[in-house]
């Protein structure tokens, strides 16, 4: 039994990426997308024709951001017709901070699902988790519309979305440690980092025995790896987004991945807070985490420049 087809057995796997003609043999039962992942993909040969295709270039001549928004969908559907779960789809970074625009871009892509066939229940929505961001999560959860809150570093953004009833969220594990290991330096020792000492292990594992030990449902889903080990000390999460390279690396490999984590045995959680924080609890728990604010901040920008890149591709 190869690291990955063991690993299936203790958690549900997403694929990371919008390459689609991928999927058939990575076989996840999700996907996650960006718009970082959109726009790799739209730069490749065999994707090129998405954006070429009529519904995206009349609207990318009156109104881009209807264009931008068909164009994901476009990625959405055809992922969907290559695995059997759900598909995330990312609204426009540069809308994070403004709950009504995130709301309504929302409720459009999934119009534009429901218009290609598609049922509301295999969308989530990619919000960043900002406050404004988990409002709007809030408010679509009424209407019976299901998030993913991405770029997620904190504790306190992790709180908040439990307490808006989010259906999912994505702690950014390799992120963490990124930034850890940058404020080291040349004291970085990788060897003892990782595992379960990695910092984005951490990070999520004291969200993840919080959440168990509180009954919340929402879903945790941990993101952004950088390498196998992080993977195989949260085995037993219930979902982890991957990248094609690393679950090819998984496929490849035959290093035991034994279950870490078990909802029926989940330990004594860290913290013993409050589930709701107001809105100044938010920001000064995120003020006060230097983590937490540079990364949040950067993968905004990151994502926004890409979304910019984007229009850009679909105005040529």
């Amino acid at each position: 039994m190869n690291s990955l087809t063991e690993l299936r057995r203790h958690s549900a796997i997403a694929a990371d990426t919008a390459e689609y003609l991928q999927l058939p043999r990575l076989q996840p039962q999700d996907a996650t997308t960006n718009p970082s992942l959109v726009l790799r993909a739209a730069r490749l040969a065999d994707y090129a024709h998405v954006l070429q295709s009529p519904e995206v270039g009349d609207a990318a001549r009156h109104d881009p951001d209807l264009a931008m928004d068909r164009l994901l969908v476009r990625f959405g559907c055809e992922i969907l017709q290559r695995v059997p779960g759900r598909v995330s789809t990312e609204i426009d970074a540069r809308l994070s901070h403004d709950t009504q625009a995130t709301v309504a871009r929302a409720r459009r892509i999934i119009a534009l699902y429901a218009a290609s066939g598609v049922a509301h229940e295999r969308v989530l929505i990619k919000i960043a988790t900002t406050w404004e961001g988990i409002e709007a999560a809030r408010l679509l959860a009424a209407e019976g519309i299901a998030c993913n809150m991405t770029l997620l570093f904190s504790f306190a953004q992790a709180r908040a979305c439990a307490a808006a009833g989010v259906q999912l969220i994505s702690p950014f594990v390799g992120r963490i440690t990124d930034w850890y290991r940058q404020q080291a330096g040349t004291a970085w020792n990788a060897g003892a980092m990782r595992g379960p000492n990695d910092p984005g292990v951490q990070a999520l594992l004291r969200i993840w025995r919080f959440y168990k030990a509180r009954g919340i449902a929402t879903e945790v889903m941990g993101a952004s790896f950088r390498e196998p080990a992080q993977i195989a000390a949260i085995a037993g999460c219930e979902l982890l987004t991957v990248s094609p390279a690393l679950l090819d690396a998984l496929a490849q490999s035959t290093e035991p991945m034994p279950r870490q984590l078990d909802p029926q045995n989940a330990g004594t959680p860290e913290d013993d807070a409050p589930l709701p924080l107001t809105r100044a609890q938010f920001d000064a728990a995120l003020g006060a985490d230097p983590m937490s604010n540079a990364k949040l901040a950067e993968g905004i920008a990151q994502f926004s420049a890409d979304t910019v890149a984007l229009l850009d591709s679909l105005r040529a």
